[in-house]
């Protein structure tokens, strides 16, 4: 499961899911404020922690 961080068109609140990738691909994201559908996927960076050094 990923996080993804989504802005609503309507209301113009952002907020973040955890989600498989194939429920992300169903545009099954409903914003939480609003109820709206109308979210766009924010571009966000990432970082992983391994216990090998490289």
């Amino acid at each position: 499961m990923s996080e993804y961080i989504f802005h609503c068109e309507d209301c113009q609140k952002e907020f973040t899911r955890t989600l498989h990738m194939s429920d992300r691909e169903k545009d099954a994201v409903i914003c939480p404020h609003c109820g709206s559908k109308r979210v766009a996927q924010l571009v966000t960076a990432f970082s992983t922690v391994t216990s090998k050094k490289s």
